[in-house]
């Protein structure tokens, strides 16, 4: 993706991005009409760690078979940073997120730490992070979808297929081994 230079052509790299990622970040189009930028940063920032934890979740409830129930309370009070997402998606899927996938990330999260911290920041900083999350959640939709066959921004509706999961006890362990806390 190149600089985007205008509200237009953020909606335009909106509209040019995957039905699924449309579908996942549905209110960009309105917040870029009608609110500063900071609002559809805000909001692209918020989905991603949605999508965050649904990745972890998904990838441990159907790599794993997991018990559905015990891996939602473990990623909910899981307190996840940055870093710390992508050592644990490295280790529920068993591969490491791409640099030039997470790279695409690097200016967005400047951008949207100034803006949260309440710190000066251009609208084309603010522009350019919002169309990088876009690019980002395609990327790893992909990157997913080809090691577990799902798209954690789509629909997740049958993810797991007939597979069984583990009881609750038995849970525990493989989710303890992955550094969960579990009590």
């Amino acid at each position: 993706m190149g600089a985007v230079k205008s509200k237009r052509g953020l909606l335009k790299c909106f509209t040019e991005s995957p039905a699924e990622i449309q579908v996942y970040f549905e209110h960009v189009p309105k917040l870029i009409a009608d609110f500063p930028l900071d609002v559809c940063l805000s909001y692209v920032f918020a989905q991603l760690e949605r999508a965050q934890n649904a990745i972890l979740y998904y990838g441990v409830v159907k790599l794993h078979r997991a018990d559905s129930t015990l891996a939602r309370t473990a990623i909910d009070v899981h307190h996840m940073t940055r870093s710390d997402f992508k050592a644990k998606f490295e280790t529920v899927f068993a591969k490491p997120i791409p640099s030039a996938t997470s790279d695409l990330l690097g200016e967005a999260e400047d951008a949207r730490d100034r803006v949260m911290h309440g710190k000066q920041t251009t609208d084309k900083d603010k522009r350019n992070a919002v169309a990088s999350v876009l690019d980002y959640a395609e990327a790893v939709n992909q990157l997913v979808s080809s090691i577990a066959g799902f798209k954690p921004f789509g629909d997740l509706r049958g993810f797991k297929g007939a597979a069984h999961s583990l009881d609750g006890p038995t849970s525990r362990w493989p989710l303890k081994g992955m550094g969960f806390t579990i009590s």
